[in-house]
């Protein structure tokens, strides 16, 4: 399940993208569905070999559209980013921000690698649902390489600001996953076995395998109001301000 809107981001065939803080690759996957040039970064070498083989599976299979399209992961620091100013026509940041002390030092370098003209997404845990968790639980956000700070809106829009990208727009996202975390903070982080928490994950898990109608309905109206994760659009302008 995507965070950010490859739509509204403006992601077209051949356009090279840098999906950084990939994770597992869920962005970097659909990027390549879609015709684009990806390059996958994480600090994690578990996740960047995860990235490596799927996308390996993803060309045997044929699910990528073109034998021309390049795709790759690898390990790197968001602080020291090892591209060219303007290499990229896309970027997404995904949930990766919240987790990083000097995070001005990381916007400027993804706005840096970032194309004059290109737009980028930025996806952050909402202040709202993101409150409740630290007050139910300390241990979901104090542990090593946890989240460091809670956003709002105009404080990270400001900051992305100052690095020269301007903001297009916002939107929130995952509405039926706010509830399922301050559950996993009530009874505990690690409480996997919890019957609550079971039976919830089942049905996020049905929800992204199946999409049914419910459950997208709920998560329309639901994202508005509780959506777990708030994405910011943003554009560099074509001539430096």
């Amino acid at each position: 399940m995507l965070t950010a809107n490859y739509d509204i981001l403006g992601l077209k065939p051949q356009d090279k993208i840098l999906d950084l803080g990939c994770g597992f690759g869920r962005h970097a996957f659909e990027a390549a569905r879609r015709g684009a040039n990806v390059v996958a970064l994480d600090a994690g070498l578990d996740e960047v070999e995860g990235v490596l083989a799927t996308f390996a599976a993803m060309a045997e299979a044929g699910e990528l559209s073109s034998d021309e399209l390049s795709t790759c992961a690898i390990q790197g620091d968001a602080l020291h980013l090892p591209f060219a100013d303007g290499t990229f026509d896309r970027v997404i940041c995904s949930e990766v921000l919240e987790h990083i002390p000097d995070d001005v030092a990381a916007m400027r370098e993804l706005a840096r690698a970032l194309r004059p003209g290109g737009t980028m997404a930025i996806t952050i845990p909402r202040y709202g649902p993101e409150i409740i968790n630290w007050a139910l639980s300390d241990a979901y956000h104090n542990v090593p390489g946890g989240h460091v700070r809670i956003y709002r809106r105009r404080q990270i829009e400001g900051r992305l600001q100052s690095t020269g990208l301007e903001v297009t727009g916002h939107h929130y996202a995952h509405g039926l996953h706010s509830p399922y975390w301050w559950l996993k903070c009530l009874v505990g982080t690690t409480n996997d076995k919890n019957f609550f928490v079971r039976s919830y994950h089942r049905l996020l898990v049905w929800d992204i395998v199946k999409g049914p109608r419910l459950t997208r309905f709920l998560e329309r109206v639901l994202s508005p109001l509780i959506g777990k994760s708030l994405i910011i659009y943003l554009r560099k302008p074509a001539v430096a301000l």
